[in-house]
């Protein structure tokens, strides 16, 4: 293939496939391309490998495949060894949780059959994800906030793992987390108690407009991190 080819999905499922043989448990397509949320030329293809033995030796043949994928701007596939991604759903609830409610199979069995996460675990996790998210996001924000184009670089950026949050919020309250992420804000913040108008700016710019440009100590930029720092304050307040 050339190197000014980016490969397809289909090309990199076939490639990663022959490379691995019958190492190969399974692959899935996880995130926005699977939920219906892909922005074209601004989303990531997302993938989940799982293969029987994950040891350094066992996966040198598929490493010049992911190589190629990542070079041409796609994340590389989180790779876990089949006993390590059973033995994960009480430390990883939240994402599998996520990903078993949109994925497409590429290759192999579904990894989430028979696989259970239990609520308590979604709980503790969100509250540890919540905090340490919005600690991050803090120190982001001090860094950028004297300059517009790296506060709407911080929003449009950091919007994604958020609604991971949201939709694990939603889950804990017993909701269906929608696609849409006007849905999914609006039903998180009746949920949660959230200002939804924090989030119009971002949900402008992942619809793919142009919203318009922040300016250094931007208001908005100050109300979508209130907003997720409250919603830290609420999964604060969960019952354990």
């Amino acid at each position: 293939m050339g190197a000014d080819k980016k490969p397809s999905l289909e090309e990199f499922t076939r490639r990663l496939g022959a490379a691995l043989g019958d190492n190969l448990v399974s692959l899935v397509l996880f995130g926005s391309a699977a939920r219906g949320t892909h922005v074209k030329g601004r989303s990531d293809l997302n993938t989940l490998l799982i293969v029987r033995d994950a040891t350094v030796a066992r996966l040198h043949g598929a490493a010049p495949v992911v190589a190629e994928w990542a070079r041409a701007g796609e994340p590389p596939p989180l790779i876990f060894a089949e006993s390590e991604w059973r033995a994960s759903a009480d430390v990883f609830a939240i994402e599998i949780e996520d990903m078993r409610e949109a994925h497409r199979l590429l290759a192999g069995r579904d990894p989430f059959d028979g696989l259970v996460t239990r609520k308590s675990d979604i709980r503790r996790e969100l509250e540890h994800e919540a905090r340490g998210k919005v600690l991050r996001l803090r120190t982001e924000y001090a860094a950028a906030a004297a300059d517009g184009k790296a506060l709407e670089r911080l929003l449009v950026g950091s919007a994604g793992t958020f609604f991971v949050l949201f939709r694990a919020a939603l889950r804990l309250t017993g909701g269906v987390p929608p696609a849409a992420h006007d849905a999914l804000v609006r039903e998180t913040a009746a949920a949660t108690g959230l200002d939804s108008s924090a989030f119009e700016w971002v949900l402008v710019a992942l619809g793919g407009s142009n919203p318009p440009p922040l300016q250094p100590y931007d208001p908005v930029a100050g109300r979508y991190l209130d907003a997720m720092e409250q919603l830290a304050d609420w999964v604060d307040g969960l019952e354990a």
